[in-house]
């Protein structure tokens, strides 16, 4: 086999990720064998539930699958000049598209062969990047490809990841089994009726999948479609939601129907953390003012009423917590659709969100002051300002027993990102406040990928604590499997029993 040969066959690294000094690689290569194969518990993602609901979903072309869905791919490359529209990237209006480039369904084989190559010919711009580990993973370890993907074995590769799509052994429920998924929890919008959840129990295959109750859309004012989203909210909760009192009870009402279908949790995204009580009166006030002072962009309130409104339904959603049991978790700090032309194009998750600064302890101190002691009240908070592990967020989750650090999230969820977080979060608030990992993704065959790399962070990690004399082997041994799957599986309350709709 000649040189050139050589570099064109993909080999990881069965110690990637590891320290270099032999003394932490042999430890931690130990400590990463005890959990490489332990079940993965995926408690926060946003994979599409008809993808496991329905026993003949198909995943399409290999450009459907890890191309068109994944805004971490296309983000790159449109960074570097190439439109979303030639990577076929569907418009929330219809397929038609400027340069003549679709993918998808409706796009046809060329279509997709055709994205497929530009994708493979500039795969190299991910290198060192979260984004390229996972997808060499995914390649290799899931569809066992043997190549580099390059613009030269772009077609091979799709060939035989097609090949491995129409086989039965990749079927989404079987891959499902083979990535060893015990608990895979989906997000999904307060109005829901979850019939695809529904689908799935009433199924023969017997998958832990649950659901997750996501509120943005009616609790924050400048969501686009609010009022649109609020009458969707009517006809599944049954409730005229003519007033705030009434808005409050349609979303009870969702929480207890999302719980009776196995949901243990609640997902918030916020611009900041800020948190404010309102009187009853001023948040009928304000709920009004949006209800009659809608445009199609979204409401057109008083300056400062969506920030207050949000503010203060974080305040009852954490009162909802307190009642329910649901977990709460916040993720604020993403200035969502920063490029307002590009969202008008393409819509939502596009890649087009930039992380803020902010701050927790001054915003978050009216919610904590209330109900941050009550043990019942389980908030998991995650940030896109690191500055806010060491100074805020350590410390708070080391007082109040309601509060756990999620794990390193979206542009951090890396191996330096999980560096960083462990030597930032760990001296102040200990391990056992923090809420293990969950992999946040859209693109179904990166799970395993994501759950690889946060376990062999993990190990490299302690296996330094280890050689440092701050901790023993023992306490590593446990250490890693909480940090596997332990800690996520306490912290987003899974061992409880699903309270099944009859």
């Amino acid at each position: 086999m000649n040189s050139s040969a050589i570099a064109d066959v993909w080999r990881l690294s069965p110690d990637r990720f590891f320290d270099p000094d032999p003394s932490v690689r042999n430890l931690a290569r130990q400590l990463y064998g005890t959990v490489a194969n332990e079940p993965i518990i995926s408690p926060h993602g946003h994979i599409d539930i008809r993808l496991l609901s329905d026993p003949d979903a198909a995943y399409g072309s290999p450009t459907e699958l890890l191309i068109v869905p994944d805004h971490y791919v296309f983000r790159m490359l449109h960074s570097r000049g190439i439109s979303l529209e030639a990577l076929g990237i569907p418009t929330p209006g219809g397929m038609e598209l400027r340069e003549g480039v679709s993918a998808g369904p409706g796009a046809g084989e060329a279509g997709n062969r055709k994205v497929w190559q530009l994708f493979s010919e500039n795969f190299y711009l991910f290198r060192g990047t979260p984004t390229g580990i996972w997808l060499a993973h995914e390649l290799t370890e899931v569809f066992g490809v043997k190549k580099k993907l390059s613009g030269e074995t772009a077609q091979e590769i799709y060939d035989q990841i097609a090949d491995c799509l129409t086989s039965p052994e990749f079927s989404p429920r079987r891959l499902y089994e083979r990535m060893n998924i015990a608990v895979l929890c989906t997000t999904d919008p307060a109005w829901d009726r979850l019939e695809q959840h529904q689908a799935l129990r009433a199924s023969d295959w017997k998958a832990d999948v649950r659901p997750t109750f996501r509120p943005d859309g009616v609790v924050n004012l400048d969501f686009p479609g609010w009022l649109d989203n609020i009458h969707k909210l009517e006809q599944a909760s049954g409730i005229e939601i003519g007033s705030y009192k009434a808005f409050i009870q349609a979303l009870e009402l969702q929480r207890a129907y999302f719980k009776k279908m196995g949901a243990t949790a609640t997902d918030h995204a916020a611009l900041t953390p800020f948190t404010q009580e309102l009187t009853a009166d001023q948040a009928e006030t304000i709920f009004q003012r949006a209800l009659h002072g809608q445009s199609q962009q979204g409401c057109d309130c008083n300056p400062g009423d969506s920030e207050r409104f949000t503010g203060h339904m974080l305040m009852e959603m954490a009162r909802m917590s307190i009642e329910d049991g649901l977990v709460m978790q916040l993720h604020p700090g993403s200035l969502r659709d920063y490029d307002r032309a590009f969202f008008e194009r393409f819509g939502r998750d596009k890649g087009a969100d930039i992380p803020i600064a902010h701050e927790f302890t001054r915003s978050l101190q009216p919610l904590l002051s209330k109900y941050g002691r009550d043990a019942r009240l389980r908030l998991i908070l995650f940030t896109l300002d690191e500055a806010t592990y060491a100074r805020d967020l350590a410390p708070l989750a080391g007082f109040y027993p309601s509060l756990l650090i999620g794990p390193p999230w979206w542009f951090y969820d890396s191996l330096n990102g999980m560096r960083r977080y462990f030597d930032l979060i760990v001296e102040t608030a200990g391990l056992y406040n923090t809420a293990g990992f969950n992999d946040d993704t859209r693109a179904f065959p990166s799970i395993p990928a994501r759950h690889d790399v946060w376990r062999r962070a993990s190990a490299n990690w302690l296996a330094n604590l280890v050689l440092r004399g701050v901790i023993d082997e023992q306490d590593a041994s446990q250490m890693i499997h909480e940090l596997s799957t332990g800690l996520a599986r306490k912290a987003y309350r899974l061992d409880q029993t699903p309270e099944l709709m009859p």
